[in-house]
């Protein structure tokens, strides 16, 4: 079965703690802190293959989970970091966050990777505090989390030409005569639900892919039939051949109306490249509407007959003539100007913290910064909730919860830990 767009749930592994460790031998009473750093979480990498086609894999399985790096050890030993999760995915995969349909990475060559979900650092062990200052800490980190996303992934065909036009315009046909493609045919719309792709062989030196799209209807960008699901296809192709059947009643309009639906859709599909070929070119009938056909374009139309194979060398030749000269078109154009970037080290700047007033009489601490610098700390030492106290007054919290109102008795939410503001 073709699938080729799935969501699915990623989530890295936490990093190990660190260990709180004196060294304690017979002939080293007193060795010092010795506690080792925590490993690494483990995390979640696509990669590319060449001998999957599709995201069928993904329609049942839909959750990853990392393990989680061993925590530091005694006698400054390092807690094991956990094995990353590598997971086979199709050449053509493109991947974004479900949220906010953030753009996270483009799979398009064999072997290439792509990490989705980064592993929680280790958090180290008193042994990393030393310092002349404190020679015997009595603190370590807790080990970062991972990071937990839900993911759309979308597979892009790795096709050079994609055959686009009505249901039963012979599409499946042509690619099943020029390449080595097995497409169902019939004499019926929508014989071809999912894409098929086929190498076409030009010579011994030269062969490129053609990809066979299921037939597109009027609306077909708003979701009607099946254009919606695998117009996608069409990004990456460098030419598409539009195929109009010289049986229908009337091939221009028919003509006009997909080309239509190819600009609605954007990503400057109705700009590509384009072979228009007349299909079903079998009869008086059929040559009576290809000579009016033919008239309403400036360029040379090519004529195929599934009888006879006419066009078909025509159309190779045309493909191959057409992808020596197009580059490979961009899947995403966010910039308008790519060559002028402007950098601005403020721009993106996020203050540490915010105070948000719950309730009453309640007050809650936020801010990416400073909820990562919280976790890092471990508060169930003396010393560690010094540090985060510490911590606290450097960064002013004491100020801002002032400005907020905040009052004497009032319960102030770092995170799962609460204190008492006291002014």
């Amino acid at each position: 079965m073709f699938i080729d767009k799935v969501v699915v749930e990623v989530r890295s592994g936490k990093g190990g703690d660190g260990m709180i460790a004196f060294l304690r031998e017979k002939c080293m009473p007193k060795g010092g802190p010795s506690g080792g750093n925590g490993g690494r979480g483990a995390s979640i990498i696509f990669k590319a293959v060449g001998n999957i086609n599709t995201l069928f894999n993904f329609r049942h399985n839909k959750v990853f989970i990392g393990a989680d790096g061993e925590k530091g050890g005694t006698k400054n030993k390092y807690g094991r970091g956990a094995d990353d999760i590598i997971i086979n995915v199709p050449c053509g995969t493109v991947v974004y966050e479900e949220k906010n349909h953030k753009f996270i990475g483009d799979l398009s060559e064999e072997g290439q990777t792509l990490v989705v979900a980064k592993g929680g650092r280790g958090g180290r062990g008193n042994a990393a505090f030393k310092n002349d200052r404190n020679k015997c800490p009595k603190i370590a980190e807790n080990g970062l989390p991972g990071e937990n996303k839900r993911l759309i992934m979308e597979l892009k065909l790795l096709a050079d030409v994609g055959l686009v036009g009505l249901p039963n315009a012979g599409k499946s046909t042509l690619l099943s005569v020029v390449s080595n493609a097995n497409p169902v045919i019939a004499d019926y719309p929508f014989t071809t639900l999912e894409p098929n792709l086929g190498v076409v062989n030009v010579n011994k030196d030269s062969s490129f892919v053609m990809a066979d799209l299921p037939g597109l209807i009027e609306g077909a960008s708003e979701g009607k039939g099946l254009g919606l699901s695998f117009l996608r296809h069409l990004e990456r192709c460098r030419v598409i051949i539009h195929l109009v059947s010289m049986e229908e009643e009337s091939p221009y309009e028919n003509y006009k109306m997909i080309q239509k639906e190819l600009k609605s859709y954007g990503m400057g599909l109705d700009k590509r490249p384009l072979v228009v070929v007349a299909s079903k070119v079998d009869s008086e009938e059929s040559e009576i509407k290809f000579k009016e056909f033919k008239k309403h374009f400036k360029t040379p139309i090519i004529a195929l007959s599934s009888l006879t194979n006419q066009g078909v060398k025509e159309i190779i030749s045309k493909c191959q003539e057409l992808l020596a000269k197009t580059e490979k078109f961009p899947l995403f154009t966010n910039e308008e100007n790519p060559e002028v970037k402007v950098y601005d080290a403020y721009a993106n700047e996020k203050p540490i913290f915010e105070i948000v007033h719950e309730k009453e009489h309640v007050f809650r601490i936020v801010g990416e910064s400073i909820e990562r610098t919280y976790g890092l700390i471990n508060i169930s030492t003396d010393e560690g909730m010094l540090r985060l106290l510490n911590y606290l007054k450097k960064i002013d919290v004491e100020s801002a919860l002032k400005e907020k109102g905040a009052q004497d008795g009032d319960s102030v939410w770092l995170c799962d830990f609460e204190f008492e503001y006291l002014e």
